[in-house]
C-alpha cells in the first residue's frame, strides 16, 4: 500500500505557524529590566496599602518622574505610573495617607490621588501655578481629627496654599500670601500650618514664618528668621517635616561650623546653635531627622557627614520650655553611609546603615535594638536610605533597609543580608550600540599569518602553537561531560570560562548604552542582560543630563567611541570596559550630531556642527565619499572635502524644505543592510526589479501651521528628489516615524484621510504608509538604466541635462489602532531572512514584529488574490491592521519609555537581535522567516539518540536471523 502522502503534506499545512515560533523561547531567551529611575530621598517610604494588613510596600518618587511600588520582599515591581516631565526648577512630590489606602503625588502643576495597592488614578487636579511642597497634615475638623493634603503653590509671584479633601479630593480652602517671597515649605502641628518662604536680597535671604489656621485658611501672624546673609537659596534650608510636634527649620552658616536651629511656635521660633564637629576632614553633608505623625515623641536627630566619617547626634525638645537638648549619639563610622527614621505609633527608631554594619536605636535612648554586619561593599558607598522597623518580641526587631549605593543600585538589606538589588541606574539610556566580543588574536588571524610565512616557518609555527594549544587539553577534557549533556538536553550549563567569551551562534553579544546621568554599562545579551561591566564616565545631575550625539562600535579593533554634544570624547575596550581615551567637556566644542564615515585610515566617529560642517578635518579623516548632514536651520546639504593640506569643505548641494515647513528627521539605509535577491520573482515567473540605490535618505519635514507632514527620497550623491508625497490634516503633535532599508520605506503618522477617487471612505486615525521601489512597472525591464553597465547619479546618462532615473514607487496605507514612537528592521547575516519592521507602541508600553507580508504594497485590492498572487503570498488588501498579541515581541511585559531600538544579526542567517532601551531595557531575538537553521529546546535530541540505538540493536539482533531465515528457505527449496 502506498503511504498517502498528500494528506501527510496537509496534516503539515493546518498545523499552527505559532508552533514553529518556538513557544518555549518566550521568557527564555529575551530579558527586561523593568525600572523607575534613582528613587529620590525624601519621597521614598514604607507604607501599609490596607489599614488593617501588617505587610507593607515599598513606594518611591524617582528622578526619571515614576512613581511605583515594589515588593520588599522580592524587590519586583507591583505598579508604576509616568508622572509629567519636571523642568530644572521643579520638584516632585510623594506622600501616602494614613490608614485610607491612597498615595498622592505632585508634579508642575498637577495633584494625583492613586490608589496604593494597584497603581490606579483615583482623581487628579490641575491648577495654574507650579507646586513647590506637598504633605499630609493631620487637622481638626469639629471633634475629630483627619488626614488632608496641604499644597504650596507658586503663582505669579505669589505663594499660594490649597488644602484638599484626602477624601473626596476637593479643595477646601485656598490661602494667597500678598508677599512676593520664594516659597518654599509648608510644615504643621495640630493647631497651624506654617507657610516657609524665603525674602530679602539675593544670595542673602532671611526667612519668613507664616502661620495659617488649618481649619479656614486664614492668616494667624508672621515672623521672620534673620539668618545674616547664611542662606543664599533654598538648598541652603534643611528640611523640615510636617505633623511633627515641634516643627523645625534650620540652616548652616556659610562655613558650615553652626547650624542654626528654629523650633517654630505660633508666637515665634526658639533659637539656638549647635556647633560642627569638623576634626574629620570638611563637611559633605548635614540633615536633619523627625518623625511625620503628631503621636510620636518630640525628638529630632543630626545627621553629619565628613570627608572621613558620619555621626549622628539625638535630640529631645521640651515643648513647654521651647528648648533642646542633646540626649546621646550614635556610634561614629568610617566613611560614608546613611540615616533613616521609622516611625511606628508612638515610637520612634533611627537606623544607621554603612557598608560595614547596621545599628538601630530608639530614639528615647541610646540603647542599640539591633546590630548586624554589612557586606554590600559591591556596590560602592551609601548614599540615602528608607527603614521599616518591626518588634518581634519585647528586645528582638528586624529591620529591613531600602538603600541607593553610589554606583546606582537599588538594594535592600534586612537585618545586614542583602535581600535583592534593582539596577535603577540602567534607567534613562539615551544611546546604545551592538559589540562583538573581541578575542584577541583569533584562530582565523593566526592561520592568515601562516599562510603568509614561508613553508619551514609556517610548520614550525603549527607545531607550537599545537604544543601552546596543550595546556587547554584538560580544560577541555572537563568541559566534555557538560558539552554532552547540554547536547542531549534542554537545560543550559554555565560557561566557566573566565572572561567574556562568544558562543557559535553568535547569540553572546555586548550591548553598550550610555544614560543621562553620564553611566556607561555593557550587557550580555545572552546572558539574559547581565551587567559585564559599568563605569562612571562623567558626573552629571538633574537638569544638566548627558546628551550622547553618537556611539559607535570598532569591531576590529574591539573599541567603542563616544562622543557627547559638549565636545567630550570616551574610548573604551568594548569587552572590558578599560578607557583607552577620555577628554573633558568643553563648551566651545559643541556637537550637533555624528556620523561613521569611512577615511583613509579607516572608519571614525566625525563630529559636525550646528552648521551641518563637521570640526576642523585633518587630512587622514577626510571622508572618502559625500556627507549628507543637517544644519540648525532645517537644511539638507552635502558636502565633500577638498585639498590635502587645507582641507575645506565645499558643498555639492543643499535641500530647503517649504515654506513654514522645517526637517524633522534624515534617514539613510542601515550600515549593515544586505541585499540576497535584486528582483522579486512573481508567481508567473517574471521579475520586478528592485531599485537599490545605497545613497538614498528620507527626509521628513513639517508644517506645525498648515498640519502637513512631507516625505522626500533623496539621492545623497546628486541631491535630486526621486520621490515625494505630502499628507494634509496632520497632527504634528502626536509621533511621526519612518524607517528605510533595502528598497522599500515606511512612516506613520497621525492623520485625516478623506474619501477620494477610488471610493474608499474617510478616515481618521494613526496611519502606517509603506513604499517599495522598482526600477520599472513593467516586468523584467530594469528602467532607462537596464542596459548600462555604469551607473552614476551625477551623470545618469551621457546626455547632458539628463533626468535622474526615476524609481516606480508601489505604496500602500493602513490604519494601525495606535501610535508607533520608533521603528526600526531586524537584520540578518546575509539578508536572506525576511525583514520584519520592529515598532515601540506607545500607549501599550509594547513592542510589535510586523511582517512585511502583512505590509506589503502590492496586495490586491477589492477583490482576491489570484493563483499568483497566492503563490507569491499576497492577500487581499484590507484597511485595518490589527495588532495581533502574537505579534508582539515583549509578550505580556509593560515596556516604558522606550527611546530606541537596535538590532544586530546573529551568525544564524535566520535569526536577529533586538534591544530597545529607554526608561526600561529590553532585549530578545527574533525569526521574522522561523529559526530554519537551529534545532528549538522542545527537540528531543536523547530522544533521537536512543531510538537510533534501539533500530541500531534491532538490526543487530534481526539480521542473523533474517540471514538464517534465508538459508532455511533455500534449503527447503532445494
Amino acid at each position: 500500500m502506498q503511504f498517502p502522502y498528500n494528506i501527510l503534506g496537509f496534516a503539515l499545512i493546518i498545523i499552527p505557524s505559532a508552533i514553529a515560533i518556538l513557544a518555549d523561547g518566550a521568557y527564555d531567551i529575551d530579558y527586561h529590566y523593568d525600572l523607575l529611575g534613582l528613587p529620590l530621598h525624601d519621597n521614598t517610604f514604607f507604607y501599609r496599602p490596607r489599614k488593617d494588613d501588617k505587610a507593607t510596600l515599598l513606594y518611591t518618587l524617582s528622578d526619571m518622574s515614576i512613581i511605583g511600588a515594589i515588593n520588599p520582599s522580592t524587590g519586583k515591581l507591583v505598579w508604576r505610573q509616568k508622572l509629567p516631565d519636571r523642568h530644572r526648577n521643579e520638584k516632585g512630590f510623594l506622600r501616602g495617607i494614613r490608614g485610607k489606602g491612597i498615595v498622592i503625588s505632585g508634579m508642575g502643576q498637577k495633584v494625583d490621588f492613586w490608589d496604593s495597592m494597584s497603581g490606579i488614578s483615583i482623581c487628579n487636579h490641575e491648577f495654574s501655578g507650579v507646586i513647590r511642597d506637598l504633605e499630609v497634615i493631620e487637622t481638626a475638623m469639629g471633634e475629630k481629627s483627619t488626614n488632608n493634603v496641604v499644597v504650596l503653590f507658586e503663582e505669579e509671584g505669589q505663594a499660594v496654599i490649597r488644602l484638599i479633601n484626602a477624601d473626596s479630593g476637593d479643595v477646601i480652602w485656598e490661602y494667597r500670601d500678598l508677599n512676593s517671597d520664594i516659597p518654599w515649605k509648608v510644615s504643621g502641628s495640630f493647631d497651624d500650618i506654617f507657610l516657609v518662604s524665603l525674602y530679602g536680597a539675593k544670595e542673602a535671604y532671611n526667612v519668613r514664618v507664616t502661620i495659617v489656621d488649618p481649619i479656614d485658611g486664614r492668616k494667624r501672624s508672621e515672623y521672620s528668621l534673620f539668618s545674616r546673609a547664611d542662606v543664599r537659596s533654598s538648598d541652603d534650608l534643611l528640611v523640615i517635616e510636617p505633623n511633627s510636634a515641634a516643627p523645625i527649620v534650620a540652616w548652616t552658616d556659610r562655613a558650615k561650623k553652626n547650624i542654626n536651629v528654629n523650633i517654630l511656635t505660633r508666637s515665634g521660633a526658639v533659637s539656638d546653635r549647635i556647633p560642627v564637629d569638623q576634626k574629620d576632614g570638611s563637611i559633605g553633608k548635614i540633615r536633619l531627622y523627625a518623625p511625620e505623625i503628631f503621636e510620636s515623641q518630640p525628638h529630632f536627630l543630626l545627621y553629619i557627614e565628613s570627608e572621613k566619617s558620619n555621626k549622628a547626634e539625638v535630640y529631645h525638645v521640651d515643648i513647654k520650655g521651647g528648648k533642646y537638648n542633646i540626649a546621646y549619639e550614635l556610634p561614629r563610622l568610617i566613611g560614608k553611609g546613611a540615616i533613616t527614621i521609622s516611625c511606628e505609633d508612638s515610637g520612634l527608631y533611627f537606623t544607621q546603615i554603612s557598608q560595614d554594619e547596621a545599628i538601630t536605636v530608639s530614639s528615647t535612648s541610646n540603647q542599640i535594638l539591633g546590630r548586624w554586619p554589612v557586606n554590600s561593599g559591591m556596590y560602592g558607598d551609601f548614599i540615602h536610605a528608607a527603614s521599616e522597623v518591626v518588634q518581634r518580641s519585647e528586645n528582638s526587631y528586624a529591620v529591613r533597609s531600602a538603600v541607593l549605593t553610589k554606583n546606582e543600585t537599588y538594594i535592600l538589606v534586612r537585618n545586614g543580608v542583602e535581600a535583592w538589588a534593582r539596577y535603577e541606574g540602567l534607567s534613562g539610556a539615551v544611546a546604545a550600540e551592538w559589540a562583538d566580543i573581541h578575542e584577541t588574536k583569533g584562530l582565523a588571524a593566526t592561520l592568515q599569518a601562516e599562510a603568509h610565512s614561508n613553508i619551514l616557518d609556517a610548520y614550525l609555527h603549527r607545531v607550537r602553537r599545537h604544543i601552546h594549544d596543550l595546556r587547554y587539553l584538560p580544560q577541555y577534557i572537563n568541559n566534555l561531560p557538560r558539552r554532552i549533556l547540554s547536547s542531549f538536553l534542554s537545560t543550559e550549563f554555565p560557561n566557566k570560562s573566565s572572561g567574556i567569551v562568544g558562543d557559535k551562534f553568535g547569540f553572546n553579544k555586548l550591548v553598550v548604552i550610555a544614560t543621562l546621568r553620564g553611566s556607561i554599562y555593557a550587557l550580555q545579551s545572552n546572558q539574559r542582560g547581565a551587567i559585564a561591566w559599568s563605569l562612571k564616565a562623567f558626573e552629571r545631575s538633574f537638569g544638566n543630563e548627558w546628551d550622547v550625539k553618537g556611539m559607535w562600535a570598532n569591531n576590529s579593533h574591539g573599541i567603542i567611541t563616544i562622543r557627547g554634544a559638549d565636545g567630550e570624547i570616551l574610548v573604551l575596550n568594548a569587552t572590558t570596559g578599560l578607557v583607552i581615551e577620555r577628554t573633558e567637556p568643553d563648551i566651545s566644542s559643541s556637537v550637533e550630531t555624528t556620523a561613521v564615515v569611512q577615511t583613509a585610515r579607516g572608519q571614525l566617529l566625525l563630529p559636525i556642527q550646528s552648521s551641518g560642517i563637521p570640526f576642523n578635518v585633518s587630512a587622514d579623516q577626510i571622508p572618502n565619499g559625500l556627507l549628507v548632514t543637517r544644519s540648525s536651520n532645517y537644511e539638507i546639504q552635502g558636502v565633500v572635502f577638498e585639498g590635502t593640506e587645507n582641507v575645506s569643505p565645499l558643498k555639492t548641494w543643499e535641500f530647503k524644505p517649504g515654506i513654514g515647513q522645517k526637517n524633522i528627521n534624515v534617514i539613510s539605509r542601515p550600515y549593515h543592510d544586505p541585499v540576497a535577491s535584486i528582483g522579486r520573482v512573481l508567481g508567473d515567473r517574471n521579475v520586478l526589479y528592485k531599485y537599490l540605490n545605497p545613497n538614498i535618505v528620507l527626509v521628513t519635514a513639517v508644517s506645525d501651521q498648515a498640519s502637513t507632514a512631507s516625505f522626500y527620497l533623496i539621492d545623497a550623491a546628486s541631491g535630486q528628489i526621486l520621490y515625494s508625497t505630502t499628507h494634509e490634516a496632520v497632527d504634528t503633535k502626536q509621533p511621526i516615524t519612518s524607517a528605510l532599508t533595502e528598497n522599500w520605506f515606511v512612516y506613520s503618522l497621525w492623520s485625516d484621510t478623506f474619501s477620494n477617487s477610488s471610493g474608499f471612505p474617510s478616515s481618521k486615525g494613526y496611519q502606517i504608509v509603506v513604499s517599495e521601489l522598482f526600477e520599472s512597472e513593467i516586468p523584467n525591464d530594469r528602467g532607462p538604466l537596464g542596459s548600462t553597465s555604469k551607473f552614476s547619479s551625477l551623470e545618469p546618462s551621457d546626455e547632458s541635462n539628463s533626468e535622474p532615473a526615476i524609481p516606480h514607487v508601489k505604496t500602500q496605507s493602513y490604519l494601525i489602532p495606535e501610535p508607533i514612537s520608533h521603528m526600526s528592521f531586524t537584520q540578518t547575516r546575509q539578508g536572506i531572512t525576511s525583514r520584519q519592521l520592529i515598532c515601540v507602541l506607545e500607549h501599550s508600553n509594547a513592542i510589535i514584529g510586523i511582517p512585511y507580508r502583512q505590509l506589503d504594497p502590492r496586495r490586491p485590492v477589492g477583490r482576491p488574490p489570484t493563483s499568483n498572487e497566492l503563490e507569491e503570498g499576497l492577500f487581499e488588501y484590507q484597511p485595518y491592521i490589527e495588532f495581533n498579541p502574537n505579534l508582539i515581541i515583549t509578550h505580556e511585559r509593560e515596556v516604558f519609555g522606550v527611546k530606541g531600538i537596535i538590532a544586530s544579526p546573529a551568525f544564524l542567517e535566520s535569526t536577529s537581535l533586538i534591544f530597545a532601551y529607554g526608561l526600561d531595557i529590553f532585549g530578545t531575538r527574533v525569526a521574522p522567516s522561523f529559526a530554519f537553521d537551529i534545532l528549538g529546546k522542545d527537540f528531543n535530541k536523547l530522544s533521537l539518540v536512543l531510538t537510533i540505538m534501539a533500530l541500531t540493536v534491532g538490526v543487530g539482533v534481526l539480521a542473523p536471523m533474517a540471514k538464517r531465515k534465508q538459508i532455511n528457505r533455500i534449503w527447503m527449496t532445494t
